[in-house]
């Protein structure tokens, strides 16, 4: 017998925040909007932690779900709603209304029963229900102590990710295998099947579309798949992009002819500890359905386009606008010319705070004993950004908010560069160095809210700093999202300057709100991109 232990479990709880949307309508014909159905701005307060949370989940602003009316688009996360006015154009931040069913399980035993029998999803199409779901099999059970376990390990080839269909007209299950763990262990890319989910389901002409994604980390992984139904022939076809291989799914959209359409998708990876990493962004993927496997890719990331943020949650299209949301804010992108920058609106989260009238001491490194600086509000600057927050003692529990300054510090740093051995994401050059999670905006490099891992079990987040681990007290760093403007870079060493500091956190009352992002008018090349082959291999 198999046993998978709990923690286990808490990692795929963490992993598993995606909800399924079942919404069939992907286009909308909005009515004229009337400015007096706008919420009413107001002041929703940055969320402080429970004793049973993450510290860094009061940044958790990844959207789970979006809702659609004529006056109105509800981005809903965790704790807030980001909601766009259509009348003006224009943003307000509300206390959160995400339903419960949308939330992610409240504790492990609920999770794993939805993992051994996952519970039947429904899709209404031409008047007719159509229930589905995707699990292992064999089936698992959940022993006396709430453990997953099988009776025993079957083949590689008998250990499978199945989609089950029940159509309208015969409720006997279709069941389609997607892959198998002879398939993964073939790619070299996992030792055991993750758990699968749903991601979306779409009815796009005569079909209905599913994209299924899994669990990663410890070993585990899936081969992305998407798949369509044809009621009219009772027949499933399955696509499965090696352009696309080892990245989760977390939306899709489709446009374009129902014979050859583009299949727009959010992306990311997962890894221990890590349940969101960046991937290949978003993508638009034209298959071809007589030869499902191949088709073209373009994607657009941080690196190589205005989007927003790194990883994609929630796609919704209205006519010719797909709305791409992602945890550091949201786009508007005219999906058909997609390619040219001027398609693109976006805007980002931002936290902000109201500067105290007396001077505020600012540390140019979250745990230094002495400021450097102070920060004091005039007419010009009565508020300051607020970028992030870390621990400064693990007794008091009391910690310090990084913000945003302008005139910066300058940090000497003792690891360099070299060639980074990951796969990236379209547009990044592949140079480890100590702003890797970082990217170049075409002025500075910058930061987004979703480019900050969990690094849950690896001592938390990780930024810029010359500070060392130690277990009796947090680490100092330079900077977590301040941007930065790299001096020197050698193999050995780094100079930058990064335009933060640290502030203590009962000096700041944070609120959040949303503002257009700010792209360079005139973007320069990326300093990095040079750098390739000055620490690649001499021959």
């Amino acid at each position: 017998m198999k046993l998978f232990i709990p923690f286990f479990g808490t990692f795929l709880l963490l992993n598993s925040c995606i909800s399924v949307s079942n919404n069939s309508e992907q286009t909308n014909n909005v009515a004229k909007p009337q400015v007096e159905n706008c919420p009413q701005d107001t002041v929703v307060a940055l969320a402080v932690p429970q004793p049973d949370e993450n510290l860094s989940d009061r940044f958790d602003f990844h959207i789970y779900n979006i809702l659609p009316d004529a006056d109105t688009l509800k981005f809903q996360s965790l704790r807030q709603d980001f909601v766009f006015c259509r009348f003006n154009n224009t943003w307000t931040v509300q206390p959160g209304t995400l339903a419960k069913d949308l939330q992610p399980p409240s504790d492990y035993a609920e999770l794993a029963e939805e993992l051994v029998n996952p519970s039947l999803k429904n899709i209404d199409f031409q008047g007719k229900t159509y229930q589905y779901r995707v699990l292992r099999k064999p089936p698992f059970f959940l022993d006396e102590n709430n453990f997953i376990s099988r009776e025993k390990e079957p083949e590689l080839a008998d250990d499978q990710v199945v989609f089950e269909l029940i159509t309208p007209d015969n409720q006997s299950s279709q069941k389609q295998t997607l892959y198998t763990l002879q398939d993964v262990q073939a790619t070299s890319s996992g030792i055991q099947l993750g758990f699968p989910r749903i991601t979306r389901a779409v009815i796009y002409g005569e079909l209905i579309w599913w994209t299924v994604s899994f669990e990663q980390g410890e070993g585990n992984n899936g081969i992305v798949t998407i798949l369509n139904y044809d009621p009219q022939t009772n027949k499933f076809t399955l696509i499965q992009p090696k352009e696309l291989e080892l990245t989760q799914i977390t939306d899709l959209s489709i446009t374009g002819d129902v014979k050859s359409p583009t299949l727009s998708m959010g992306t990311q990876i997962s890894g221990e500890g890590n349940p969101n990493l960046p991937a290949k962004g978003l993508v638009a993927y034209r298959p071809d359905l007589q030869n499902p496997n191949s088709g073209s890719l373009t994607a657009y990331t941080v690196h190589n386009s205005p989007l927003v943020g790194a990883i994609p949650d929630k796609l919704r299209l209205e006519n010719q606008l797909l709305w791409v949301s992602t945890a550091n804010g949201i786009c508007q992108v005219k999906w058909q010319t997609a390619d040219n920058s001027d398609s693109w609106n976006c805007w980002r989260f931002a936290a902000m705070a109201k500067l105290p009238s007396e001077e505020l001491p600012l540390y140019s490194a979250s745990t230094n004993k002495t400021p450097a600086v102070s920060l004091s509000a005039n007419k010009e600057e009565e508020t300051v950004e607020v970028l992030w927050w870390s621990l400064v003692d693990f007794q008091t529990r009391k910690g310090r908010y990084e913000v945003r300054y302008s005139q910066g510090f300058t940090a000497n740093l003792n690891e360099g560069a070299s060639l980074s051995e990951y796969s990236l994401p379209p547009g990044k050059p592949p140079v480890y160095w100590p702003g890797f999670h970082w990217h170049w905006n075409g002025e500075d490099f910058v930061r987004g809210w979703d480019e900050v891992s969990g690094n849950f079990v690896g001592g938390g987040p990780q930024g810029v700093g010359s500070g060392e681990f130690s277990p009796d007290a947090p680490m100092s760093w330079d900077a977590m999202r301040g941007d930065l403007e790299l001096l020197e870079l050698s193999t050995q060493s780094t100079r930058l300057k990064y335009y933060s500091g640290w502030v203590d956190e009962t000096k700041l009352q944070p609120y959040l709100t949303v503002v257009p992002q700010e792209l360079p008018p005139n973007p320069k090349p990326n300093p990095l991109a040079a750098k390739v082959k000055q620490i690649s291999p001499q021959p």
